[in-house]
Parts: structure tokens; C-alpha cells; sequence
């Protein structure tokens, strides 16, 4: 079978690999569409420290199920459309006990700390199969689920109700998942980003008010949205100083910062908010079955712009291309999807 290589900085090639042998307890799916992230662009790029070279990219997956193994349950059906999820946990570390296992100390992810899904098949244990068993959702739908499913959880741990303000700082694929999440909970939400095209999507999704932190003095019309008050919950899904500092310097006294992005480089704070504020900040960690589940069930609505948040479909000897593209021009990209 055909499957995509990250040999090294800058180096992708297709490669032949053994179609997988399917164990007892494993699902084969075959693989219609996989997402390249950001993760997947610094692995690309050389900056994801994680990543052991070579290495299988991807974990956004859109499949339908082609084979069973013989104790897999017979609510997992040939012919299902799916998605899998990426994550491994131990069991054993302190998150895995306190019933957090997307925030697993060894956690392995596909594409990351082992190899990912960009093939035409992989095998993967029956419990990592997230099917949809009325079939509603397409392959293409799915490739979604994962990486809305991380902007999900983050307001889960923000413990976002319909009596917060809440603001998202970054409208990519991540931010958005938290801005959906945010309005489905019932909060007044303002999301902040560079690009108006994206904060005009935002907006479509339910974003009450947006900034353009480019053009605006977020301060400044943070404070006319919020009597001066700032945000209860601030989401930072970008991960750069600047909106780090942001973050803890807009949130109101008492409120909570939740981080999903991750800083390339140390950042100083204010520490004296940390105290005077009394501030919650929480990280969040990839996401639940919960959460998965809950993208399911917004992108069963059918309001969800599906085609508006791909960027573009290439097919598998083109995916050095996709990330090129996505290299020269970062803040138009949503998802690039490669095709099998």
C-alpha cells in the first residue's frame, strides 16, 4: 500500500509499505481523507522536537471500515464511515488514574511520537474507532471531528457556561472548535485574530463580537464590550508570546485562562495578575471521547461550513505541495486534506 513519508526537513516521499495484518481485536480501516496539522507543518518544517525522523504523518481521519478482527464488537461494522482516535494512554500515570487520559504522560500520538495515518489502510484497536452508525457523516466530515474536537475540550476545562464572556484568541481550525463550543454553551462570545476572512467565519458560527488584533487596540475595545471588566474565560489557541500575554493581561479578576497552543519560546509575565487577579489557568490537552462526540453531534446540524474550513484537497504524491502552500501563507489555512 501507498503511504506518505516525512524523511526529513523539508523531504516528502511516498513510500510502499505491507498493507497491516489484521489481530483479533483490531479494525482495518481504509483511508479516504487524513488532515494535515500543525504539528504535522512543524514535523515538515523541522521544528516539532517531539517527531523521530522518518516518520507517517497525520491523525485528522476520514475512513470507512473495511475489515473486522474476531472480538471486535458487531456494532462495528464493515462499510461504517469513522474516525479513530490518535492518542495512546498507559492506564497507569496520575493523569490515566484521575480518569484524564487525553492528557496521558506518555501519550503517543499518530504522526507525533509514533507513525501516523497518511497510508491507505491502518489497523487500530476496536476501542479507538469512533463510528457513526447512522451513517450521516461522510469521510470528509470526519477529518474534522479530531481537530474540533481539541477547541471542544478546551471549553469543557474552562468550565464555560451561558453566563460567561468569553474570548478565543486565534481562529484556526482549533479556535474555532472552542468558538462553536463556547456558543453552544450559551456565552457571549468575541473571538480576536489577524485575518478578517477568518473572523468573518467566525462570526457566521456564532461569534458575537470580533476583533482584529492587527488593526485594533484589543485593550481598548475588549473594555467597551465588557463595562471594563475583561473576559471571564480567555482561550489561547495560537501559541506565540504575544497572545499568551494577552491572555493574562485581558481576563478579568477571578476569570480562567485556558492554553491549548504551545510557545516556540519562553515568555515573561506579569505575575503579580496570577495573584492580584486570582486566576485559574488551566491547560487543555488534546480531547475526550466526549468531545468527539459532541463535534459529532454539531456537525450533524448541518449549519457547519464544512467545505469554508478545507482549504484545499490534494492527492497523496502532492502533499509536499499542500504544506508548501500552507508554509508560504499560514493564516489562510484551515485544513489541507490529502486524499486516498
Amino acid at each position: 500500500m501507498k503511504a506518505i513519508q516525512i524523511v526529513q526537513p523539508g523531504e516528502i516521499k511516498m513510500v510502499e509499505l505491507e498493507t497491516p495484518i489484521l489481530q483479533e481485536d483490531e479494525v482495518l480501516v481504509k483511508l479516504h481523507y487524513v488532515g494535515f496539522c500543525g504539528s504535522d507543518l512543524n514535523t515538515y518544517l523541522g521544528k516539532n522536537p517531539m517527531v523521530k525522523l522518518p516518520v507517517i504523518p497525520g491523525h485528522e481521519i476520514g475512513a470507512v471500515i473495511e475489515s473486522v478482527g474476531s472480538k471486535v464488537p458487531s456494532t462495528i461494522k464493515v462499510g461504517l464511515p469513522c474516525t479513530v482516535n490518535p492518542y495512546t494512554n498507559c492506564s497507569n500515570c496520575p493523569s490515566c488514574r484521575n480518569g484524564r487520559p487525553n492528557a496521558c504522560q506518555f501519550n503517543e500520538t499518530f504522526g507525533v511520537q509514533r507513525n501516523g495515518a497518511m497510508a491507505e489502510y491502518i489497523a487500530v484497536p476496536w476501542s479507538k474507532v469512533i463510528i457513526d452508525a447512522d451513517s450521516q457523516l461522510s469521510p470528509k466530515d470526519f477529518t474534522l471531528v479530531e481537530p474540533m474536537s481539541v477547541g471542544f475540550h478546551a471549553v469543557s476545562r474552562g468550565d464555560i457556561s451561558d453566563l460567561d464572556i468569553v474570548m478565543v484568541i486565534g481562529c484556526g481550525m482549533i479556535g474555532i472548535g472552542a468558538i462553536v463550543r463556547s456558543v453552544i454553551r450559551g456565552a457571549t462570545v468575541i473571538a480576536v485574530d489577524m485575518d478578517d476572512e477568518k473572523l468573518a467565519l467566525a462570526k457566521r458560527l456564532g461569534a458575537h463580537h470580533t476583533i482584529n488584533s492587527k488593526t485594533e487596540n484589543v485593550t481598548e475595545v475588549l473594555k467597551g464590550l465588557t463595562n471594563a471588566c475583561g473576559a471571564d474565560v480567555i482561550i489561547e489557541a495560537v501559541g506565540s508570546p504575544i497572545t499568551y500575554q494577552m491572555a493574562i493581561n485581558e481576563v478579568a479578576f477571578t476569570g480562567k485562562v485556558v492554553c491549548i497552543g504551545y510557545a516556540k519560546s519562553e515568555i515573561a509575565f506579569e505575575t503579580k495578575y496570577f495573584v492580584q487577579k486570582e486566576l485559574d489557568i488551566r491547560g487543555s490537552r488534546n480531547a475526550m471521547p466526549e468531545d468527539f462526540r459532541s463535534v459529532m453531534k454539531y456537525l450533524k446540524r448541518g449549519t457547519c461550513p464544512i467545505d469554508e474550513l478545507i482549504s484545499g484537497i490534494y492527492k497523496p504524491d502532492e502533499a509536499q505541495q499542500a504544506l508548501i502552500k500552507w508554509q508560504e501563507d499560514p493564516g489562510k489555512v484551515f485544513r489541507l486534506l490529502i486524499q486516498f
